[in-house]
């Protein structure tokens, strides 16, 4: 192989190389552990009112159990999140206070967050 050809695959490699996405960790937006009971609620209102498909936490919903605001308002939150590009500004902004971005997937049993 000439120096020429040799050079140009290295800048082709180079190029493809900068082309591929990076390696990213998928997040999810979830309530924070200190959030008071009150805004865990303002949450749940919220995020039902505003498009999230609130039935998996409703008794018998796949994720009701565990019955409690944290939970609770973790899963609609994260609906809400996943439903609108998965901004920081959708899970922080929409929800002051009381969100935070993990990278550990939330779900347990049949209680799939998206």
């Amino acid at each position: 192989m000439s120096p020429f050809s040799t050079l140009i695959v290295i800048l082709v490699s180079s190029i493809l190389i900068h082309q591929l996405p990076l390696a990213s960790s998928k997040q999810w937006c979830v309530a924070s552990p200190t959030s008071k009971e009150k805004q865990l609620e303002e949450n749940l209102g919220f995020a039902c009112a505003n498009g999230v498909d609130c039935r998996p936490i409703l008794e018998g919903g796949a994720c009701y159990n565990p019955n409690t605001p944290l939970s609770h308002a973790s899963y609609v939150m994260n609906a809400y999140y996943a439903t609108h590009d998965r901004t920081d500004y959708a899970c922080k902004f929409f929800f002051p206070n009381s969100a935070m971005l993990t990278t550990a997937n939330p779900s347990y049993g049949s209680c799939v967050y998206a």
